[in-house]
């Protein structure tokens, strides 16, 4: 079978045949050393960069490694260019090395052409004891040697990540206070999972013990993080994004571990106990009165001789985790994710003080194996008329953004959907409060946001859960680590802006597997003329990658009727 689909041009871009029968193979190989940028109908454009290629170098993959897969699929010869520059971006990561030597992390340098280079940046040498030996090291035979200040070891990483090197850290760490836990004999672990937890593992070995685990929302990703906290068997501090996601784990733990109530400690709210597993949110421990003030709670950090500290939802980990973080590089620490992607451009922090991607899997091979819901992804474009606004033209983006988003036709075309799918049970999803309200009092449904009390949030989650409530509005408080398994229809209403990460996030929502024929639909409303279309496609191109395709579909073209049997 010909297998030329990809066209790589010296910019470092890539584009791929959409409709080429290799298409499938083609896209999951670039997705191990290569970012989706654009997907347009029949040609998707990739961006190889250097973190991309330093992720692929992490899990094993080499430059020639790299170039060897890639060529059958190239319609012309791979630019020199290119070559050149995956070859010498991979060949960045080795040449540093962070190893313990005499009881101390020092630093080698195995490329002497990169001493002068490194030294003569500030933020290295202060985390350096002995950098004024650079010089008389530059002709020895054995690599440079520097030792490395105390709890410098991230704050290192982070600097040399900074002036493009990346560090590859197998210093190892240090053994937290045992704990043993035991995975029930009822729990079967899948074989993608065993995958994820060996990735992680590593034997135990320091090329192991960190880094990142990515699967999508319904795929497991709690069960991969309780399979290596029995591998460790040490005490773990659990980190999520708020109560409702750390109740998920603490049920999960007591159903499918040998783990007693007595063994879970809770810090959030009022609820300050910290016990061999303690599960804590990240708004609590960036918390502080004023911003001058110290973040009053990161002691718990050095609470307990924490083995493993988890991150979930590590692609939200807020900029003051990261500072704590640099502090605890000789921590084991798992990072629990469904997509890397960070619309801050912190990504690199991930990598270098969290750990590089361990292991991850296309969605759609998960969705072909039937672990996930099959989705249907679908945009409804509606009529926006700008030209009845006042002023329109003069409006700020992020101003005409919110007018489109906001569309009053959004409720018509609400309304179609909800009674296509009666009986099934729906998500309403929006980033706009005042929208949300709206819907939510035009259909009689219950909104949660941000203000809703945990107590209430946990009663409607429960009804949803039973059946007792079908359709519900979240805020952005859905976008992570909502438990809602039976939910079988999510509606976007209005998003983040260009957000990847949402859009990955939402269709989460919705992608546990379901009875009977694994059926889920997630629709993307969006006005048109608007800069909400332009926002929309930069959403979808993680998913897009992963292998989902989106209908679109104009509302007004169809006498405002909407058949989902037809998608």
């Amino acid at each position: 079978m010909d297998q030329r689909c990809i066209t790589a041009q010296s910019d470092l871009t890539l584009t791929v045949e959409r409709q080429h029968t290799a298409f499938s193979q083609a896209r999951d190989l670039m997705m191990r050393f290569a970012e989706l940028v654009k997907c347009p109908e029949y040609l998707h454009t990739y961006k190889i960069t250097r973190l991309s290629l330093w992720n692929a170098a992490s899990l094993g993959l080499n430059s020639q490694k790299l170039i060897a897969q890639l060529e059958p699929f190239l319609k012309f010869s791979l630019p020199a260019a290119v070559r050149t520059h995956i070859c010498d971006i991979m060949a960045l990561w080795g040449p540093l090395q962070l190893i313990v030597k005499d009881g101390t992390i020092n630093l080698l340098v195995h490329d002497k052409s990169l001493l002068e280079y490194i030294i003569a940046e500030k933020k290295v040498r202060e985390n350096l004891i002995n950098p004024e030996t650079w010089a008389d090291q530059l002709h020895s035979n054995s690599p440079a040697c520097f030792t490395v200040h105390p709890l410098a070891r991230g704050q290192l990483k982070v600097a040399l990540m900074g002036l493009g090197l990346p560090v590859e850290d197998i210093a190892g760490y240090q053994d937290g206070t045992p704990h043993p836990i035991s995975l029930k004999e009822t729990l079967s672990l899948r074989e993608y999972q065993k995958e994820a937890v060996e990735a992680f593992y590593h034997n135990n070995s320091v090329f192991g013990g960190s880094g990142a685990i990515v699967l999508p929302c319904g795929a497991g990703k709690t069960i991969v993080g309780m399979s290596i906290m029995a591998k460790l068997g040490m005490r773990t501090l659990i980190l999520g994004t708020n109560v409702t996601a750390l109740h998920q784990w603490k049920r999960e733990l007591l159903d499918k571990t040998d783990l007693l109530e007595s063994d879970i400690g809770e810090y959030y709210g009022n609820s300050k106990n910290i016990k061999p597993i303690t599960l804590a949110t990240y708004n609590i421990l960036t918390s502080r009165k004023r911003k001058t003030d110290p973040f009053i709670h990161f002691s718990l950090f050095e609470a307990k001789s924490w083995g493993l500290i988890i991150y979930d939802e590590v692609h939200l980990l807020p900029a003051p985790v990261f500072q704590a973080t640099a502090n605890l590089q000789a921590r084991r620490r798992l990072g629990l994710t469904a997509t890397l992607v960070r619309e801050d451009g912190r990504s690199g922090d991930v990598f270098s003080l969290i750990g590089p991607k361990r292991y991850e899997v296309p969605w759609k091979t998960l969705e072909e194996q039937g672990w996930i819901a099959r989705a249907n992804c679908i945009e409804i474009s509606l009529p926006f008329q700008r030209n009845t606004v006042p002023g329109y033209l003069n409006l700020t983006r992020r101003e005409q953004y919110r007018l489109a988003a906001c569309n009053d036709s959004k409720l018509e075309v609400l309304a179609t959907l909800l009674e296509e799918h009666s009986g099934k049970s729906i998500l309403i999803l929006g980033m706009y409060l005042n929208q949300l309200r709206q819907a939510a009092e035009t259909f009689q449904i219950p909104l949660l946001d941000g203000s809703s009390p945990q107590r209430q949030r946990n009663q409607v989650y429960a009804k949803f859960q039973a059946g007792e409530i079908l359709i519900l509005a979240l805020s952005k408080i859905g976008n992570s680590s909502v438990d809602l398994p039976d939910a079988q229809v999510a509606i976007q209403i209005s998003g983040t802006f260009g957000s990847r990460q949402e859009e990955a996030q939402r269709l989460g929502r919705i992608l546990r597997p379901k009875p009977g024929d694994n059926q889920a639909f997630f629709y993307n409303l969006v006005s048109s003329p608007s800069p909400e279309e332009d926002f929309a496609l930069n959403r979808q191109l993680f998913l897009v990658e992963q292998g989902y395709n989106y209908t679109y579909q104009r509302y007004a073209e169809i006498d405002q009727e909407i058949d989902c049997a037809n998608y």
